[in-house]
């Protein structure tokens, strides 16, 4: 099946450069085929009638629908992929020949990258540009970062007694289950998928059901680099059918996922009443951005605190969406935060000058509405945006379109200051102190990630320490290395993705003793 797509209203003029390039990618995507079905065991699976709708958002219009995994396909998968792991090739190949499957996937990700930008683009509303040269930069290099320290790791030989050898190695953990969500549907299906498959685990991922076209599709490419059957299974469905299924799978080894908060709390049941799988979880964030008066580049702390907020239509755990300023530049910080949002190019996700594009569902759009509202009830003062879509012409009619919001006199302990928005909504509080700013900052049950903007060395590093946040950035936001682990405190998660650190989820230790 093909997308559907409206095509923005305009006159018949000679289109300019900018609105030609997005006829193109228009062109693509109409012709572009759409997977439908689940893939397990090595094939396209689908069996009864049920069957998911994927909206895509910047039209509201249906893209297609694929199949809807209940219990019976989910335990069909976690069967095919515990076969695969009991007798299968994939955990008894070396590291380097599972390392040369996971290449020969990069480079097909990397072929088909304008192929699964669109799916991205279609399917959750990120702009092409975004997809195309962050989104699928990110899974290439995930891919290729984890195959190359495929065989980098070892085991230990402990001194013990003098008549015993005591060895200790790390084996896969077996089964995995991946649940992801659909801010970045292959991005962080990749940092869970990849890690798992280079330590020799089979795995079952369940996208989520707004954005599975672009998982799917890498699944077909993966049996394409030579995976074997069995070892990557992908059934597409709800949370509530297929990711309890899933989680509750005495089948399942070890299950990662990324998502909200309060399904983290359903998961981490699911596995304390099936068979105490260790649970991963990676959570919300509300993460805070302080910038004080001896800011290196003010205006540069400015343009990121926008882009922060606004990337990805701040539907990311990571979103800048706390803003704390110190009062000696609270002003003009505050004025020209305002200016740059207000200047974000909001628009067409298939269009390459668009910067910001819909929020990803219609649901997700009434939530955030929803946040500002009762925010301003509370007493917050907006300042820009808030409910209506922005003045752009050329808008397709039926989309999920919100401005870049923000709000200032934010109380720090109000539910917009302490709450996962998941969209582009900027709470202000202003500060008179450093201790202020820190203790603001901890002011909250997550602690995902945080920034702060300073000269001073002393202060950046005492800051940084006492910030409770499994990230913390100074003078930037969101810079990052795959070497790097990436995780939070409190109700943002545990463990760590990316980095060596996240083969410490798909593996197990076995000590050998022997008796000499």
């Amino acid at each position: 099946m093909t997308a559907v797509l409206q095509q923005p209203s305009g006159d018949t003029q000679k289109p300019s450069e900018p609105e030609a390039e997005r006829a193109t990618w228009l062109a693509r995507a109409a012709a572009l085929p759409l997977p439908t079905n689940a893939i397990v065991d090595g094939s396209e699976f689908s069996a009864g009638d049920e069957s998911l709708p994927v909206i895509g958002p910047r039209d509201g219009n249906e893209l297609t629908r694929v199949f809807a995994g209940d219990a019976a396909a989910v335990d069909h998968a976690v069967r095919a992929a515990r076969v695969a792991f009991d007798s299968g090739p994939w955990p008894r190949l070396s590291p380097r020949e599972r390392a040369a499957v996971l290449l020969r996937l990069a480079d097909l990700a990397e072929q088909h990258r304008d192929e699964l930008a669109l799916l991205i683009t279609l399917e959750m509303g990120k702009p092409i540009t975004h997809s195309r040269d962050i989104e699928m930069r990110a899974v290439v290099n995930c891919l290729r970062w984890y195959a190359e320290v495929a065989d980098k790791g070892h085991g230990e030989v402990r001194d013990t007694d003098p008549q015993a050898l005591a060895l200790v190695t790390r084996e896969p953990v077996g089964v995995v289950g991946i649940v992801t969500p659909w801010n970045f549907p292959l991005t962080l299906t990749m940092w869970k998928l990849a890690p798992a498959l280079i330590a020799g685990c089979t795995t079952v991922v369940k996208p989520a059901e707004q954005s599975p076209l672009s998982v799917l599709r890498l699944a077909q490419l993966a049996l394409e680099a030579g995976l074997p059957p069995g070892v990557l299974n992908v059934v597409p469905g709800t949370g509530p059918v297929a990711g309890q299924a899933l989680g509750l799978h005495a089948g399942v080894d070890a299950l990662a996922f990324t998502g909200s908060t309060a399904t983290g709390r359903a998961f981490a049941r699911y596995g304390a009443d099936s068979n105490l799988k260790r649970v991963w979880l990676e959570l919300g964030g509300k993460s805070p951005n302080i910038i004080l008066p001896d800011a290196p580049d003010l205006q540069r702390a400015i343009d990121t605190a926008v882009w922060a907020f606004t990337f990805n239509s701040g539907q990311m755990c990571t979103c800048g969406s706390r803003l704390i300023v110190h009062r000696d530049v609270a002003d003009e910080v505050v004025e020209n935060v305002v200016r740059g949002a207000r200047a974000v190019p909001v628009g067409d996700p298939l269009d390459p000058a668009v910067e910001m594009g819909p929020i990803a569902t219609a649901a997700q759009l009434a939530s955030v509405r929803g946040y500002v509202d009762r925010a301003v009830a509370a007493g917050a003062r907006l300042l820009t945006g808030g409910s209506h879509a922005p003045d752009r012409a050329g808008l397709p009619a039926g989309g999920n379109w919100l401005e870049p919001t923000i709000l200032t006199d934010v109380a720090p302990d109000s539910e917009l200051a302490r709450s996962e928005v998941f969209g582009p909504v900027l709470a202000m509080t202003v500060v008179d102190s450093t201790d202020e700013a820190v203790e603001v900052a901890n002011d909250c049950e997550y602690g995902l990630a945080a920034a702060v903007w300073t000269s001073d060395l002393s202060t950046a590093h005492t800051v940084s320490r006492r910030l409770r946040a499994g990230t913390v950035w100074v003078n930037c936001y969101e810079e990052g290395d795959m070497g790097v682990p990436f995780g939070g405190f409190g109700l943002s998660g545990n463990g760590r993705d990316k980095s060596a650190h996240a083969l410490d989820k798909y593996t197990e230790l076995k000590t050998t003793w022997m008796q000499l």
